[in-house]
């Protein structure tokens, strides 16, 4: 029995095979708009706030008298001490040169955002600590925890004060991590005050999923202006120890 033919922009498709085909390349083409829509959620292309040169567009937060080691390069272990990294050439990541705790500040953009995905790579020298403060307020912990079997709360992907992560997924000192976080900011009335708290909707760390929809009902002490509001900026944890950060995108979601 063959099939009715119907038309297909002005053309009359009566072969099966011929069917088949076209519901194939319809289906594929549906199938990229939905995978396009699910990477830029807010339907808008993701925000880079690094631009990979130089640190324009960054400022520092104030420590008493501490000066940012703060540079732009290619960070590696420095050779003969892997607790240390060191910046070679002029772009490629943001790097902050220290060899230990208490030796620069924390660095934060000076774009800002509220619900947001956020996607970067992190890299860490052996021991050092770091983190990645979403609105510049809600941590998540950056620390070398490679080979760690018990987990707390200071680790490696913890909701720092909130919640340890529920495997290690940290990878060796040296080499590149990638974190993907879906936030959910906070809400206010007219008057300011809070309606919502903000959320993790998801956390992962080299694609494994660390938390998924912790509910936060404050912020994490020492973030850029110690309080909640609807935007605000990423933030990462300079005074800790040497730390790089490179590939940041930050798309807003539809919340």
């Amino acid at each position: 029995m063959g099939t009715r033919p119907f038309p297909l922009q002005g053309r009359e498709i009566s072969d099966t095979s011929n069917t088949r085909i076209i519901m194939k390349t319809l289906t594929t083409a549906f199938c990229s708009l939905s995978f396009t829509m699910i990477l830029l959620p807010g339907g808008s292309l993701a925000d880079e706030p690094f631009n990979g040169k130089n640190l324009q567009g960054w400022s520092f937060k104030k420590k008493g008298a501490l000066q940012p080691k703060w540079v732009t390069g290619t960070p590696k272990l420095a050779a003969g001490n892997p607790k240390a990294l060191v910046a070679e050439g002029a772009g490629g990541a943001m790097v902050n040169v220290v060899t230990g705790h208490g030796q620069s500040i924390d660095i934060y953009s000076d774009q800002k955002w509220g619900s947001c995905r956020i996607e970067l790579e992190v890299l860490v020298a052996k021991g050092a600590n770091s983190g990645v403060y979403v609105m510049g307020e809600y941590e998540v912990q950056v620390l070398d925890s490679y080979g760690k079997e018990k987990l707390g709360g200071g680790d490696m992907g913890a909701i720092y004060g909130a919640q340890p992560p529920r495997t290690n997924a940290c990878k060796k000192p040296g080499e590149w991590q990638k974190y993907e976080i879906d936030f959910l900011a906070p809400k206010f009335d007219a008057t300011g005050k809070k309606t919502s708290n903000a959320r993790f909707l998801v956390v992962k760390l080299n694609g494994k999923v660390l938390h998924e929809n912790v509910e936060m009902k404050g912020p994490t002490p020492s973030g850029v202006i110690g309080r909640e509001a609807a935007t605000g900026p990423i933030m990462f944890q300079g005074d800790h120890g040497p730390v790089a950060y490179r590939n940041i995108n930050i798309t807003p979601l539809r919340k």
